[in-house]
């Protein structure tokens, strides 16, 4: 099985939209998943008989995708986003990790139902939580990770957020709870 489809394209007002699909093993389910990025999307369930009826269904998205200009946008065309934790010590605690697995685990899925990218990794350093995400839009993925932080109720004051193209070093700040015009990893 191919994994995930994930494929965008800009409408005719210049909106970015997705359509994603993928086969829910678990409930035999071929699933679609669209709408607008960083919108809620609209999702579609199709009950399938196995894994092969799967395939013909992913098949036949990617085509019809492609047919209505839909593609898969290159990692190196995307942004970096990275919601970043100040830490009591250098190499976290207990209750860090537990902090890492839920906002990693919030993340993704508040992320993936509006288009915004994926969680690509998480680690710590100097003191500091660092959660990669590769997206297709910066603007809307910082507001999509304050309103989850903030919503899930995961230590909102201590989140900081920095962006940067796909292949640059150098982050910019894009949100701080305190004072500050610089963002390190």
């Amino acid at each position: 099985m191919s994994g995930i489809i994930r494929v965008y394209k800009r409408n005719d007002e210049g909106v970015l939209e997705f359509r994603e699909a993928w086969f829910d093993e678990d409930y035999s389910q071929f699933v679609m998943n669209h709408g607008i990025v960083g919108h809620q999307s609209k999702t579609d369930e199709t009950d399938v008989a196995d894994a092969a009826a799967a395939e013909g269904l992913m098949d036949a998205f990617a085509v019809q995708c492609a047919e209505d200009g839909f593609a898969e946008i290159p990692e190196d065309e995307q942004f970096w986003v990275v919601a970043q934790y100040a830490l009591k010590t250098k190499d976290g605690t207990d209750r860090d990790r537990y902090l890492e697995e839920k906002a990693k685990d919030a993340l993704i899925s508040h992320l993936a139902w509006r288009g915004l990218g994926i969680v690509d990794r998480s680690e710590f350093s100097d003191a500091k939580l660092n959660i990669f995400i590769l997206t297709p839009d910066i603007n809307k993925a910082v507001n999509a990770i304050k309103v989850c932080i903030r919503g899930e109720d995961l230590d909102f004051t201590k989140l900081s957020i920095g962006a940067a193209a796909f292949g640059e070093t150098s982050f910019k700040l894009k949100h701080s709870p305190k004072q500050a015009n610089s963002f390190t990893l």
